[in-house]
C-alpha cells in the first residue's frame, strides 16, 4: 500500500478515480448472518493527500473545540494545523503538545464527519500510525448520529481502535450503549507479538451488519459482538459519523509523567468506508 501511494505521488484525481471503483471481497463472519464472502464497495474515503500544515477537508471534516469530553481529559482540542494538519507526505497528522493554551497544560485535536458523512452499517477502516507515551490517548472511533437528541450513551457507540500509550503493543475495541457503557462496555483487547503500534502503520477496522460488529487489526479478526449479546438494548441500527483524535489523560490512561515526551502525532495515512450488497 505504502508502494502505491509514493508512486502515485500528487496524482490525486487519477487514485481516488481508481478508488472509487473499488469492490472487495473480505472474510466474512459465520457468527454474523452466515455470509462467507461479503462483497464491500468503497462509498466514501479520505486520502489526506496535500500540502505540509493543510488542514484536513473541510467537505469530509468538523473540528470539535474545546475540553473534557466527559472523561476528565487534559487537553484543549484546537482547529489550529499545529495540531491537525496533513504532513506532506500523504498522512494526516493529530499532534498532542505540552503548552499553556486556554487553561489547559497540553493542546491536541478531535476532528469528526458529523453533518458530512455518516452512515449505517458498513466496513470501516483505517491506515494509523501511533503515538506512544504515559497518558495518551488515540483513537478511531464513531457515535450515533442522534447524540444530540437522545444523548450518551443511548446514541450508541463504536470504538474501532483505541490504545494507551503506555501499553504501545495492545489495543481494544468496544461498543457501549445503554446499560453497557464506560468500564461496562463490551470489549475486546487485541496484542502484537513482538512489534508495537508506534512503530509502523496498522489497517484498523470494523464489519457492521444488522446481525453485529466484527474488529479487524491488519486482517486479522480478533473480536466480534453479535446484537443479542449486550446486556441492554441494541442501539447500533441507524446513522453513525466517524471521529479521529488524540487525547491527554482521562480515566482510561492517567495523566502523563515524566516519562512522556512531547510532542506526539497520530498519523493517518487514509479513512475509507464501504457498503455490502
Amino acid at each position: 500500500m505504502t508502494t502505491t501511494r509514493r508512486q502515485f505521488g500528487n496524482r490525486t484525481g487519477l487514485r481516488l478515480a481508481a478508488l472509487a471503483l473499488l469492490v472487495i471481497p473480505f472474510p466474512g463472519c459465520d457468527s454474523l448472518g452466515g455470509e462467507d464472502d461479503l462483497q464491500w464497495t468503497l462509498v466514501w474515503s479520505d486520502e489526506f493527500d496535500g500540502p505540509a500544515g493543510q488542514l484536513p477537508n473541510s467537505a469530509n471534516w468538523a473540528f470539535d473545540i474545546g475540553t473534557d469530553w466527559g472523561n476528565n481529559q487534559l487537553e484543549y482540542d484546537t482547529d489550529r494545523p499545529e495540531n491537525v494538519s496533513l504532513d506532506g507526505n500523504g498522512n494526516l497528522a493529530i499532534t498532542a503538545r505540552e503548552e499553556s493554551y486556554m487553561g489547559s497544560a497540553y493542546t491536541s485535536g478531535r476532528i469528526k464527519t458529523q453533518g458530512l458523512f455518516e452512515q449505517a452499517y458498513g466496513r470501516f477502516e483505517a491506515r494509523i500510525q501511533l503515538p506512544t507515551g504515559q497518558g495518551l490517548w488515540p483513537a478511531f472511533w464513531m457515535l450515533g448520529n442522534d447524540i444530540d437528541t437522545v444523548g450518551w450513551p443511548q446514541c450508541g457507540e463504536i470504538d474501532i481502535m483505541e490504545y494507551r500509550g503506555q501499553e504501545p503493543s495492545v489495543l481494544i475495541g468496544t461498543i457501549h450503549g445503554p446499560g453497557y457503557s464506560a468500564s461496562a462496555g463490551v470489549t475486546g483487547r487485541y496484542s502484537l507479538t513482538g512489534d508495537r503500534f508506534d512503530t509502523g502503520f496498522h489497517e484498523f477496522a470494523i464489519e457492521w451488519t444488522e446481525a453485529g460488529i466484527v474488529w479487524f487489526v491488519d486482517g486479522q479478526r480478533y473480536h466480534s459482538v453479535d446484537r443479542g449479546d449486550p446486556s441492554g438494548e441494541w442501539v447500533f441500527d441507524h446513522q453513525f459519523f466517524i471521529l479521529l483524535n488524540v487525547a491527554v489523560g482521562g480515566g482510561f490512561v492517567g495523566p502523563p509523567d515524566a516519562s512522556t515526551t512531547f510532542p506526539q502525532s497520530m498519523l493517518v495515512d487514509w479513512v475509507r468506508v464501504y457498503t455490502s450488497d
